[in-house]
């Protein structure tokens, strides 16, 4: 049987890189290596649905299940993980200090579903006592754009949530610069924070903060996984475990390339002090890992997050969202 010509779509991110140059193969499959930045490939995929196989927003796939036919499954592939505490920006003239300080605040987000607001909102509620309901939100670009920033997802949100699109014209950035928001949840680092003495952290300290809520919850934030149209997945249903094969393998190129010492992979002069930082930080050498049960406790919360803030129509359960042959294991 001859191979399927199919299409990925995926930055090139050190853990995908032999998948783009072909050190690695997807067994079964001829495939076309897209590089995108995920803004394109989102709005490609879930507007058009143009590749076979893609990396998605984990908040934006879930948000797809709310649907009568859902155009993807998910596999248990996380190509992008960020901890969030360090996106979370001020306007310096609001006198943040604290979270509690956020309270009746102004607050901007680019889009209400994007993965990263929904993990800093779930924190924010948890750890920090701040409900979502507690700021005014106002939804829009970080940067400025001819082109009004809208959600790319429909959405259907509580009542009791005040979110105001900011409209053409205007962008999030400036707006915390000039003291128009109060605070930036954001993916992005705002362009202001690098121009305007008005616009810092929420926490200065973020690492150590981070590394703390690390201990505490054992979460290492997963911000996109990689889906198969549905429809294709049907067709082919072994192209599941194939694809979270090759994905598995590419991943230990990129172990192998962060870790080697005879000249540096990477333009980081202390690379190996950041990488036993980070091992030290985990407990482990393996920091970064795909797979469902690896990771379900960072999926359960997710989905918990996205259901609470009215995102998702049902509390999902983490196996329900993924393809089961890609999250089975077999014993030899």
């Amino acid at each position: 049987m001859p191979p399927l010509k199919l299409t990925l779509a995926c930055w090139d991110y050190d853990r995908a890189k032999a998948l783009q140059d072909g050190r690695v193969q997807i067994e079964g499959v001829d495939l076309n290596f897209v590089n995108l930045r995920v803004e394109e490939t989102f709005f490609r995929q879930l507007r058009y649905q143009e590749f076979d196989i893609a990396e998605l927003s984990l908040s934006s796939y879930t948000l797809t299940l709310n649907q009568e036919n859902p155009p993807f499954i998910a596999l248990p592939i996380f190509p992008s993980r960020f901890f969030r505490h360090q996106s979370i920006y001020v306007s310096k003239r609001a006198n943040i200090k604290k979270p509690s300080d956020l309270r009746g605040k102004r607050a901007g987000c680019p889009e209400w579903q994007m993965t990263a607001p929904v993990w800093q909102r779930g924190i924010m509620e948890e750890h920090y006592d701040l409900p979502q309901s507690s700021m005014q939100w106002f939804t829009g670009a970080v940067e400025p754009s001819a082109t009004e920033r809208k959600e790319k997802i429909k959405l259907d949100l509580p009542s009791n949530l005040n979110v105001t699109p900011i409209g053409p014209g205007k962008c999030l950035s400036q707006m915390l610069a000039d003291g128009d928001i109060d605070v930036l949840f954001s993916a992005t680092q705002p362009s202001s924070f690098n121009t305007s003495d008005n616009v810092g952290h929420l926490f200065e300290d973020f690492k150590e903060v981070e590394k703390e809520y690390l201990k505490k919850t054992g979460i290492f934030p997963i911000m996109h996984v990689i889906v198969i149209k549905r429809s294709i997945h049907e067709q082919h249903p072994w192209l599941a475990r194939s694809v979270t094969k090759a994905f598995a393998s590419s991943l230990e190129y990129a172990y192998d390339a962060i870790s080697e010492r005879a000249a540096l992979r990477y333009m980081l002069p202390w690379l190996q002090d950041h990488v036993e930082e980070t091992r030290k930080a985990f407990g482990t050498d393996r920091y970064w890992e795909d797979g469902l049960e690896k990771n379900r406790h960072v999926i359960q919360k997710f989905l918990e997050y996205s259901y609470g803030q009215g995102l998702a129509k049902k509390l999902w359960k983490p196996e329900e969202i993924f393809a089961a042959s890609a999250t089975e294991s077999y014993v030899i």
